[in-house]
């Protein structure tokens, strides 16, 4: 009810739009009385009318049907996920403690991708962790090319203090470690490329958030699919949603202007 109140109070106010952020964010409601779970949550926000809605970080691994539905139905529920999968390896995913395959992401990322309708999705990965064969990468990379993500934040493992992880030996070099990271790197920048190419000559909707810290003559902000633009428009559009012709596309974002 909180959560609820406080996004009509920020309607009200003439927000444009809402993420609702949390460590793993679809785990929320599993310590509540009663059966409202994160899927619940959502599909309320989103009735009380804000433009946009937004969700991050999700786990896989209680990513539910019922969630999926909601983003599906729902058009201001942004078709945006961010999915982070941390590795392509079952025995990494094991040893991270994470609670699924490699097989039951691609599932789960199959199932979001036929289900949303021009849905993004963007992805976490580690590179390096303890005992990570050349094998265990090149999973990764397998799981990289069949999933062609819209992006990607790439990583290089370091010790963390009171994880069960920071007790394993770290046996992967950093030469080895930064190598991986390279050739990682080349093809998630190569799939969000393709990605973004996609939006070259199309008019998409823009949620204006402020002026271009390169380009003084222009201001930036951020498609459904939570795609980077950078657009040829005034300052008074800040604030707004505007309606884009995409003329150029790059690995990490896109050029456009404004058309009535």
């Amino acid at each position: 009810e909180a959560i609820v109140e406080e996004c009509k109070c920020l309607v009200d106010s003439g927000y444009k739009e809402i993420t609702l952020l949390g460590q793993n964010v679809n785990s929320y409601g599993y310590d509540l009385d009663g059966d409202y779970k994160f899927s619940n949550l959502l599909e309320d926000v989103a009735k009380i009318g804000i433009d946009r809605v937004r969700f991050v970080t999700s786990n896989p691994w209680n990513f539910t049907d019922e969630l999926i539905d909601v983003v599906a139905k729902y058009d201001n529920v942004m078709p945006y996920i961010h999915l982070p999968v941390q590795s392509g390896s079952d025995e990494i995913l094991k040893k991270m403690n994470r609670r699924y395959t490699k097989e039951e992401y691609k599932v789960l990322f199959d199932k979001i991708k036929s289900k949303v309708k021009n849905v993004a999705i963007t992805t976490d990965i580690i590179v390096g962790f303890p005992n990570e064969s050349e094998k265990d990468f090149e999973d990764t990379l397998e799981l990289v090319n069949y999933c062609k993500y819209d992006g990607s934040y790439t990583f290089i493992y370091s010790k963390r203090e009171g994880t069960i992880a920071a007790k394993m030996e770290d046996n992967v070099s950093l030469e080895v470690k930064e190598e991986r990271l390279q050739r990682l790197n080349e093809l998630v920048n190569k799939y969000s490329k393709e990605s973004n190419m996609k939006y070259l000559n199309k008019v998409v909707p823009v949620l204006i958030l402020g002026q271009s810290d390169k380009d003084k003559t222009k201001v930036y902000g951020y498609t459904d699919t939570n795609k980077l633009v950078n657009v040829n428009a005034n300052l008074d559009t800040i604030g707004s949603i505007i309606n884009v012709l995409i003329t150029d596309a790059k690995s990490f974002s896109l050029d456009g202007h404004v058309v009535d």
